[in-house]
């Protein structure tokens, strides 16, 4: 049996902190060993114990099909191991989890990371720059326990920086930092060392090109992550990261890189109003009806900011558009928890 205090000594540089659910569990019931899973590969796992890094085999369960994406493990999870074998035995509870609705046309919920306090999304200040779909990661982020920043990189090939950084002024307004970086520069990569200190967890998330690896390698020091031009005619990368996996980092956070996302789909749970669209929320506080869909309602406020340019038709589109998506979605999820289960089926005769 491993005394809490030792795991937190082995664990600290994987992001192990007191205040973590997990370490709660642990010192609850200090049974077998504390890992972290340091990387997820279609075919299993591989975790780090503070001392080596290997692969484990995961619960029978959950190699079954239909069993909920969300139960097992993810990169960032703490895990308990079977004592004297490489078997995960449970994920511990979490802290975070950033998620989305994986493509297709059936609703199924695929976890990214699990334990972070921040995830960085990064853009580029080129053909990737897109404000409507900052806004739908920022509800994704919003919905998973962690705190979003949007990083802009790529400011050492755009001219047009300060206009395109001004058209974020909403999301800046809502709270949510905004730095814009040259991820190849380490001096222009130190601005997010607020949220690299010592037991902090961070993961990138972004679409492929937006120089997300380029941008590990630079925080890391050294080229690990391997990088590719992207395609000049719509700024668009090839997937040079083909897995999810954790880094610890010089000022001691421990960082993921994940693949790039061409498709986020809300999953039903988030809440569309926390703090990305907040200042559409305030307008229509002071709609007359308290229904008010900002249609042709007589005194709307939202339609009033809109006739005289104080709220952007795409911002208000893409609220409406993704109000929607998540009603949509938490349709599906209700009926599918609401739905009877069937008996087992017996052997056939």
């Amino acid at each position: 049996m491993n005394h809490p205090i030792d795991i937190a000594k082995r664990l600290a540089p994987l992001g192990w902190r007191a205040d973590l659910p997990a370490a709660r569990a642990w010192a609850e019931n200090p049974a077998g060993r504390a890992a972290r899973v340091s990387e997820q590969h279609r075919t299993g796992f591989r975790v780090c114990d503070g001392e080596r890094e290997f692969a484990v085999q995961s619960p029978a369960p959950w190699t079954r099909s239909g069993y909920p994406a969300e139960l097992r493990a993810v990169v960032g999870d703490f895990v308990r191991l079977e004592a004297g074998c490489d078997q995960i035995v449970e994920v511990l509870p979490r802290s975070s989890l950033f998620r989305r609705a994986a493509a297709g046309e059936h609703l199924k919920v695929q976890p990214i990371a699990a334990n972070i306090d921040t995830v960085l999304v990064v853009t580029g200040l080129d053909g990737d720059f897109n404000p409507r779909r900052l806004e739908r990661y920022l509800v994704l982020v919003s919905a998973s326990g962690a705190a979003p920043v949007v990083v802009l990189t790529k400011i050492d090939r755009c001219e047009e920086a300060d206009a395109l950084r001004a058209r974020l002024a909403d999301i800046e307004g809502g709270g949510v930092p905004v730095v814009a970086i040259n991820a190849k520069d380490a001096d222009s990569a130190a601005a997010l060392a607020p949220w690299l200190g010592g037991g902090r967890t961070v993961v990138l998330v972004g679409s492929s090109g937006a120089g997300k690896s380029t941008l590990t390698n630079t925080l890391l020091g050294r080229s690990r992550m391997r990088t590719a031009a992207v395609r000049e005619r719509d700024s668009r990368g090839r997937h040079t990261t083909t897995h999810r996996a954790l880094m610890t980092l010089p000022l001691g956070a421990c960082l993921i890189d994940t693949p790039g996302m061409r498709e986020l789909k809300l999953t039903g749970e988030e809440d569309v109003a926390d703090q990305v669209f907040e200042d559409i929320e305030q307008l229509a506080a002071g709609c007359r009806f308290r229904d008010c869909r900002h249609d042709a309602e007589p005194g709307c406020a939202v339609r009033a900011a809109l006739e005289a340019g104080v709220l952007e038709p795409g911002r208000f589109n893409n609220h409406r558009k993704l109000q929607d998506e998540r009603a949509a979605a938490a349709k599906v999820l209700a009926a599918r928890q609401n739905a009877p289960q069937g008996r087992p089926r017996g052997p056939r005769r």
